[in-house]
């Protein structure tokens, strides 16, 4: 197990390395570019039609409301790299890597727009006749027989990362939180997840997508009206935060408290990795959501999607960030370990030293919440990945197995580290296949974009 747990690192090493953070900030940026920062000037127009998207309209085709698409798009990305992931972007690199996290999320807008207007102009209706799309049918009915290859390997990672970053992993971090919390058995935790998680899927992706569209918005205010009231509390303090943040984006972090000191480099290259890692951007997941999305049109629904991006990273893990920086906890030391704190301990301590009590309980419950709608929204991808690889006569099996991993991830502890390992591996293997992809199917994206905005 040694040996293939070192391959295995030295294989996410080399995947996770700088080249393919350029390339996912590089796609991003074209994207951008070609697009004309549409992203950034049609932001308003992207908010006006996620409100409007609450109904379907009444001439649209798909399955889902486009509101719904987005929220069973973020109940996938909004999780543990919020509150786990900027906190070790924070521990590791310093207050610079927020900044890095900033620029991915701002390109990675583009890139999450490309997907979702790929996804609904190239999807199709399966035998069940519910609308199924993502990279794997892009790739497959945009760029022809010869890349079908791509498509069928971006279903089977999609499909094996499902199980590790989507689901035991997710199920872990609950039954943890809520052990350390509450002293809740973690067995039991699992068991009633997964009771929960099968009502849930029994309805498949209309259920979902209801269920996210009701919890993801709740939540999310829950958590960063916790988050707001502590940086209201210590305002004073904000600016000089922000100015650690600017400052050491482009200067090394110093040793200071528990904080061993941070070069540039690592402050670039954790806020990207945990700013992917966040959003998704580029994994080409999301697009799985947006394409059963009820719309007339890619573009429509691509302007929404956009703004999966900019809430998680731009808005929710700022606000995370903020408070660890502002609280001071990235420079304390953890008396259990006599090292600095990092990941959930790191955000559980920020929240818990500015609000005494119940800053605490803000995280646990959002940490809990996030993971298990995490498990729900990538139970979607899972999904749309084994019926593109057997046929809609392998979505219940999949089914029974995605909740029967839920309580073996929540009890499983020995070998976490590895999975989480193979997971993060497998999540860069899917990005590869849909970079080519978009990149490739660029000028598609480019003309829709122009046709829509020209005639409207």
């Amino acid at each position: 197990m040694e040996q293939i747990s070192a391959w295995i690192s030295q294989l996410n090493s080399l995947v996770w390395g700088p080249p393919m953070l350029v390339l996912i900030l590089g796609t991003g940026l074209y994207l951008m570019l070609g697009l004309k920062l549409m992203p950034l000037r049609k932001l308003r127009l992207g908010f006006s039609s996620l409100w409007q998207g609450r109904t379907p309209h009444p001439d649209g085709k798909g399955d889902i409301s486009p509101f719904n698409a987005l929220m069973t798009s973020l109940s996938a990305t909004i999780g543990t790299g919020n509150i786990a992931g900027v906190a070790t972007a924070i521990a590791i690199g310093g207050p610079g890597a927020v900044f890095w996290m900033w620029c991915t999320a701002l390109v990675g807008m583009a890139t999450k727009y490309a997907e979702a207007v790929c996804a609904v102009e190239y999807r199709e209706l399966d035998e069940k006749g519910q609308y199924v799309g993502g990279p794997m049918y892009y790739i497959k009915n945009g760029l022809g027989k010869k890349w079908a290859w791509l498509g069928f390997a971006f279903a089977v990672f999609g499909l094996l990362a499902g199980f590790g970053i989507g689901n035991t992993v997710q199920s872990n971090s609950v039954a943890d939180a809520l052990h350390n919390a509450f002293n809740v058995p973690v067995w039991i935790s699992g068991v009633v997840m997964a009771v929960l998680a099968a009502a849930v899927l029994i309805g498949g992706i209309r259920r979902i997508a209801v269920v996210a569209g009701q919890l993801v918005p709740l939540m999310t205010v829950l958590y960063l009206s916790g988050g707001v009231v502590i940086l209201l509390v210590n305002i004073t303090a904000l600016p000089s935060a922000l100015g650690l943040i600017f400052q050491h984006a482009f200067t090394p972090t110093a040793a200071m408290g528990g904080f061993t000191g941070a070069a540039v480099a690592l402050a670039v290259q954790f806020g990207i990795a945990r700013g992917i890692f966040s959003n998704e951007a580029g994994l080409g997941s999301a697009p799985i959501a947006h394409a059963a999305a009820t719309t007339t049109g890619p573009v429509q629904q691509g302007v929404i999607a956009m703004l999966g991006t900019f809430i998680d990273t731009l808005i929710i893990c700022t606000i995370t960030a903020l408070v660890i920086i502002v609280s001071g906890a990235w420079m304390q030391i953890d008396p259990d370990t006599g090292k600095a704190f990092t990941g959930a301990s790191l955000s559980l301590t920020a929240f818990n030293h500015a609000l005494p009590g119940f800053g605490s309980y803000v995280v646990t419950f959002g940490l809990a919440v996030f993971a298990f709608t995490t498990l729900l929204g990538w139970s979607v991808y899972g999904e749309r990945c084994v019926e593109y690889l057997f046929g809609v006569k392998a979505i219940i099996p999949f089914r029974f197995l995605w909740v029967l991993a839920v309580p073996v991830g929540a009890m499983l502890h020995e070998h976490l580290n590895f999975v989480w390992l193979v997971a993060d591996t497998l999540n860069a293997m899917m990005a590869l296949p849909n970079l080519v992809a978009l990149l490739l199917l660029s000028p598609v994206i480019f003309r829709l974009t122009r046709e829509y905005f020209e005639q409207h």
